[in-house]
């Protein structure tokens, strides 16, 4: 089962783009995101990036507080 909400795509590409529907037929999902302006947004960070960030910048508990007594 396909997750692209495809009648609200051609509305977009045919409708909005005033694409004619070979022409909307003929490219790819990359393609028209790229003429509706959506490749230019900031794409999710890829898990690769992730651990390369969790490396860097590892999640470490607060040290723990020693007491002093003067004594």
């Amino acid at each position: 089962m396909s997750t692209l909400d495809w009648p609200a795509l051609m509305r977009a590409g045919m409708a909005g783009l005033k694409l004619l529907p070979r022409d909307f037929w003929q490219l790819t999902p990359a393609e028209l995101r790229l003429m509706l302006g959506e490749a230019a947004q900031p794409q999710p960070m890829a898990r690769n990036r992730l651990a390369e960030l969790m490396q860097d910048f590892p999640d470490f508990p607060p040290p723990l507080e020693m007491e002093t007594k003067d004594g």
